[in-house]
């Protein structure tokens, strides 16, 4: 049976708009569902929240300066730069094919802008291990009767509708789905990407048949005892938390380090900063231009004095 996704906290008809609310952030792909004769324009926001995530920079340990990783040629050890530097597909041990970025091209299915519905299948019958990328499908302006149509059918048969599309340059094959309030587009694996299940080294018949009735009964019943309903909201992730409960400390005791490096020149934050900065160097050049004129004068007067002296 497919995992369902937390449905979003169900809006009223007067909260819907079609201008997303700044959580949502922005709509990566906007287009139309194509559901018979029936177009529905549709935008795609990423339902994955990536601000609670860890993100660490590399630094040198000796004075905290970020690590930059630079294209290195693995026979001279040297920098090499974007525009010498192609794709190449490794047929058999150091032997490549490679591939220009027109050979791309002619892979590249067109982008039609248009989520094509190909089937509807039974929710419970697509297996979870094919969900790959969620997203969530909102309506545009004027489309949300046509939005709630589908859904509703949707949830009514508790189907899904296998689609494809073409976000990035590329083809996906996807699920959309009901949730809640809302249509639910998961990205699909293709089978190809996926290990047989079979080649896995798992129990075998003659394993199960070793299993007794009243094991089978008990474990069922430990089961029950644990059983409750699907709230994604009780479970935390734990090592998020501890991790930054420790910076929080090291942070509070005065643990956080400046790096020492010496950085040249200054950033300008806006506008006035970049102005400000401008005007300062115009100076200082002009000081500099001074004081290099200033000593060449005065020599030439001295060298004038002498000749008159003599």
């Amino acid at each position: 049976m497919a995992a369902r996704r937390a449905a979003p906290k169900k809006k009223t008809n007067d909260e819907t708009d079609e201008k997303a609310s700044p959580g949502a952030g922005r709509s990566i792909w906007t287009g139309s569902i194509s559901f018979g004769l029936l177009q529905i324009p549709v935008s795609l926001y990423t339902a994955e929240s990536r601000q609670e995530s860890l993100h660490f920079r590399m630094l040198d340990k000796k004075d905290l300066a970020p690590i930059r990783f630079e294209r290195v040629s693995s026979s001279t050890g040297k920098p090499v730069a974007w525009k010498d530097i192609v794709k190449g597909f490794e047929i058999e041990k150091d032997s490549y094919v490679v591939v220009e970025p027109e050979d791309f091209a002619k892979a590249n299915v067109k982008a039609t802008q248009t989520i094509d519905i190909q089937d509807f299948v039974p929710v419970d019958r697509i297996d979870p291990v094919y969900f790959e990328t969620p997203y969530y499908v909102v309506p545009q302006k004027r489309a949300a009767k046509a939005y709630v149509l589908l859904r509703e059918a949707l949830q009514k048969k508790n189907a899904a509708a296998i689609a494809t599309f073409v976000l990035r340059t590329r083809a996906h094959l996807v699920a959309v789905m009901p949730a809640g309030d809302a249509l639910l587009l998961e990205v699909l694996r293709f089978g190809h990407e996926l290990k047989d299940v079979n080649d896995m080294p798992l129990p075998s018949k003659t394993d199960e048949e070793a299993i007794t009735a009243r094991e089978v009964a008990m474990a069922s019943l430990l089961i029950d005892g644990m059983m409750t309903d699907w709230d994604p909201k009780k479970y935390k992730d734990a090592y998020y938390r501890d991790v930054m409960k420790i910076i929080e400390e090291k942070a509070k005791k005065g643990e956080a380090k400046e790096r020492h490096a010496k950085v040249t020149g200054t950033v300008a934050h806006d506008v006035v900063d970049l102005l400000d900065l401008l005007k300062k160097s115009v100076g200082s050049g002009a000081a500099a231009n001074d004081a290099r004129t200033r000593p060449r004068k005065a020599t030439a007067k001295r060298a004038t004095r002498r000749k008159k002296a003599a």
